[in-house]
């Protein structure tokens, strides 16, 4: 499985590259950050990054794409601005038909590291250790990145068995449901015998 895994924001968006399965070592393919100037014009920005994550598509071919997802913090401009990176990453997924899962923060350093409340370099330490990597990736968003695409790597199989799980109930509430509500034929009396 092959993830590129997106930490979005307008000023740094870190992306990275791993391939691999649960339970066996993983590769980093690629890692990087896709950079916009903090004084340019919104729109410009969120084309830079666009093109900036169609490049990264082109040349890695992902089958899947985990975006971080986006939680309410005190700074609204910076919850704006991650929102509006992470929509530009999960449109340019959806256009060319690759899945997108998303992950919280939480689970994802819960994943790496063991702890939903880990700090940054003990993510960036995790990922350089289960990347085997000479030293952890700077900046801090192109290691976070990175954890993203390893977390969907592992918890993408249950995540797959639970999924189906839910959509075998849901089909079969829905058969239940239609066999209550579609009319039976009435039956024909039973005919008297002498």
């Amino acid at each position: 499985m092959r993830v590129l895994g997106v930490d979005p924001g307008l000023t740094r968006c870190g992306v990275g590259v791993v391939e691999g399965v649960a339970g066996r070592p993983l590769t980093m393919v690629g890692v990087g950050v896709v950079r916009t100037p903090a004084d340019a014009e919104l729109g410009l920005r969120l084309v830079a990054i666009e093109q900036g994550i169609e490049a990264w598509l082109d040349e890695h071919r992902p089958e899947f794409v985990a975006v971080e997802r986006v939680f309410s913090q005190h700074n609204v401009r910076t919850v704006m601005g991650t929102a509006q990176a992470s929509a530009v990453a999960m449109l340019c997924a959806a256009r060319r038909g690759i899945p997108v899962a998303l992950h919280t923060p939480s689970e994802v350093k819960a994943a790496v590291t063991g702890s939903g409340r880990a700090d940054k370099a003990q993510v960036g330490a995790m990922v350089t250790r289960l990347l085997r990597l000479d030293a952890p990736p700077k900046p801090a968003d192109a290691a976070d990145a990175l954890a993203l695409a390893i977390c969907h790597i592992w918890r993408a199989p249950a995540q797959n068995r639970l999924q189906q799980a839910v959509a075998q109930n849901r089909l079969q509430q829905a058969v239940a449901l239609h066999a209550a509500k579609t009319p039976q034929p009435p039956q024909a009396p039973k005919g008297r015998t002498a």
